[in-house]
């Protein structure tokens, strides 16, 4: 499996190598501009050197000065020297043929001040040095324009160099930079998402095809601590099941107490009458109605709460609404004091297509929290309605809701739920409660219900005035969903 550390190094290996290259290629470049700058220096004297001459030329003629003469000769010197020393250097720069020449007018021209010195020939001897001297300045000019020009290239090459290394090293570091970001930043965007989505409760495996071997290591990780955190948070979900059946445990026992006593106590009268003379058979049929009575009640209290502590899979089936929240009511008549009133109001006939274990612990979980929210006293009312409208306009909504079906809502005027706390109350392990009173699950497990039938969860809540839950759950389907 290749390695995303290997190729990191390799990519910037090759961008060092490239500066290597190119700083030694810029380095050469500096030592050829720099033995430009020396030979253009030595051009630009002969120059100097020739307009010094022409200089002390004019005041030879104008006073007839020795010291005149003497520095003209010794300019004429200096130029023929230069000249002769730098034959390269002055062959590059002037016109091909204009070299010899050049010498051959310096040679000339120290003649020619030799035998205007000695005094012959003065004015057509005057003429011709200034026509040479013109000649020997004319090609100085030139070499020096043409030296000058030459640099300017050179320095505009090293320009043009200089730009395109670093255009070429910022190519080359976008490339590996966007490599870098496809290898390293698109998966670690991706586990980002997979983790807020592990925040919020979604627990998907992450699908990575990578060749890295980091990256593949990263996400059989990240996998791994998925199914560790199903396995707990399947482990956690039980056990707050376990505590919520204890607690409905306590309430049911009353509930069922009352028909036992019932019983009881008609069989002690039955047992009476039995040993009486008289024999009234109306009344003894009486008693052991309300035994039976009192049996199926008793029965009914325990397959509910059986129904409810059954774990078992999926089964979509359709349920009459009213007798679903009827039994849900029943397991939890221990738990609710006198002082809150419970009202149901759902049409007769009102049907649900849906799990009933799961969709019976959604009730439990939403009526629980609103006896919680009452605090001992308060109005508790769960309504039904076949033609569920669309959440209202103040409403939070959870999940994607279905286009029709069947609406139950569970209000209470409890204490209400703050807004900065309203969005995160379906995340789970989240919680206002205090520490040792529950685990922050109930919540979450009724979205993951609701979300498991298909429907979804609107809240509306307002502090001090109560909150209000709304089930919208898609309409009757005879299909069965497979998930334990």
């Amino acid at each position: 499996m290749n390695s995303l550390r290997r190729k990191i190094i390799l990519g910037y290996s090759m961008v060092a190598a490239l500066v290597v290259a190119l700083s030694v290629f810029s380095l050469l470049e500096l030592r050829l501009v720099e033995e430009r700058i020396v030979a253009g220096e030595q051009i630009g004297e002969f120059f100097n050197v020739a307009l010094e001459i022409r200089r002390f030329e004019k005041n030879y003629f104008l006073y007839q000065q020795p010291a005149d003469l003497a520095e003209t000769e010794g300019y004429v010197a200096r130029a023929r020297t230069l000249l002769r020393d730098h034959p390269d250097l002055f062959g590059a720069v002037a016109k091909p043929g204009r070299i010899a020449p050049l010498a051959a007018a310096l040679e000339r021209y120290r003649a020619l001040l030799s035998l205007y010195a000695q005094g012959s020939g003065q004015e057509s001897l005057a003429a011709e040095i200034r026509s040479t001297g013109k000649e020997i300045v004319t090609v100085a000019e030139g070499m020096a324009r043409a030296e000058r020009k030459a640099l300017q290239a050179m320095l505009d090459r090293h320009r043009r160099l200089m730009i395109g290394s670093v255009v070429v090293v910022a190519i080359f570091m976008a490339i590996i930079g966007g490599t870098l970001i496809r290898r390293v930043g698109r998966p670690l965007r991706e586990m980002e998402a997979a983790m807020e989505a592990v925040a919020a409760g979604r627990m998907s495996q992450l699908e990575m095809p990578d060749e890295d071997r980091e990256i593949a290591s990263l996400t059989a990780a990240f996998n791994r601590m998925l199914r560790e955190l199903e396995l707990r948070q399947g482990q956690l979900v039980r056990s707050e099941k376990l505590a919520a059946l204890g607690t409905l445990l306590s309430g049911v026992a009353h509930e069922i107490n009352n028909p036992l006593s019932n019983i009881s106590t008609s069989c002690e009268i039955l047992a009476e009458e039995a040993g009486s003379e008289g024999d009234d058979r109306a009344f003894q049929r009486e008693l052991i109605a309300q035994i039976d009575t009192e049996t199926w009640r008793a029965r009914r209290i325990v397959r509910s709460l059986l129904d409810y502590a059954r774990d078992r899979d999926f089964k979509r089936e359709t349920l009459p609404l009213a007798s679903l929240v009827e039994d849900s009511l029943r397991l939890l008549r221990g738990r609710i004091p006198a002082e809150v009133a419970v009202g149901v109001d759902i049409p007769a006939g009102l049907t649900v297509a849906g799990d009933r274990q799961r969709l019976q612990q959604v009730l439990i979980n939403l009526v629980g929290n609103a006896v919680e929210a009452v605090a001992g006293a308060g109005n508790i009312a769960i309504v039904a309605t076949g033609t569920a409208p669309p959440p209202p306009a103040g409403a939070l909504a959870f999940g994607h809701c279905p286009a029709a079906g069947v609406e139950i809502v569970v209000r209470d005027d409890g204490h209400g739920i703050a807004p900065e706390t309203l969005p995160r109350i379906f995340d789970p392990f989240f919680t206002t409660k205090d520490i040792g009173h529950g685990l922050g699950l109930g919540l979450f497990i009724v979205f993951e219900i609701i979300e498991e039938h298909g429907g979804c969860i609107a809240v509306e809540s307002l502090p001090g005035h109560g909150s209000t839950f709304r089930l919208r759950l898609p309409g009757d389907q005879t299909e069965s969903m497979g998930k334990s």
